[in-house]
């Protein structure tokens, strides 16, 4: 694990903060502990950590609304935010917190095991994330045929270049705006030309 995350832990009972804590900081992690979540959100507008790891019910401020919060002040960077929970994972519970932005759960009691597979999945996200924005930020693309020139100066499609780079594929389709501005036209223009055709020959 890399020690270039910032974790935050929002936890007000102390075993269970004292676990998280270890285990993160035995992980590589920056750490920083919280016992409530008013806490953890003056911190996290100083802070910005990368990865939050947070109890659903906490005094001041609970875990969805830290979340929720959390989610309203990003702009140019993510936060991937970990809900602990001795709820029940009902269908109920589990909308209200994806709806408040939650990314993932951990139930108690909690595992060191279950941690250690949070932040790798936390990791993979957040480091697909970098990706993508700086293939944003750094992407050169013909502003006629939208083909990108790749790292050998040769140019390619879209589709390709951000395939070899994040593993993603495309699906192709076709906007609103395009299918009234080209495909419509076209489609009547051919059908035009079928009944020219057919005319001629009788």
């Amino acid at each position: 694990m890399s020690s270039q995350f910032k974790v935050h832990i929002v936890e007000d009972d102390k075993t269970t903060r004292r676990l998280l804590e270890n285990v993160t900081s035995m992980l590589g992690y920056d750490v920083r502990s919280y016992e409530d979540g008013q806490q953890a959100w003056d911190a996290f507008e100083i802070e910005r950590p990368q990865i939050v790891i947070s109890d659903w019910m906490l005094p001041e401020m609970d875990g969805l609304e830290l979340c929720r919060k959390l989610r309203e002040s990003m702009k140019d960077s993510y936060t991937y935010f970990v809900l602990v929970t001795a709820q029940k994972r009902s269908r109920p519970n589990l909308e209200r917190a994806i709806d408040a932005g939650v990314d993932d759960f951990l139930k108690k009691p909690i595992g060191s095991d279950e941690i250690w597979n949070r932040l790798r999945v936390a990791e993979r996200i957040l480091n697909f994330n970098k990706q993508v924005q700086r293939l944003e930020s750094l992407i050169p693309i013909c502003c006629y045929c939208k083909k990108v020139r790749n790292d050998g100066d040769l140019w390619e499609q879209i589709e390709q270049y951000v395939n070899e780079r994040t593993g993603a594929d495309f699906t192709h389709s076709i906007c609103p705006s395009c299918m009234d501005t080209h495909v419509r036209p076209q489609m009547a223009a051919y059908k035009q030309s079928l009944k020219d055709k057919a005319a001629a020959t009788e």
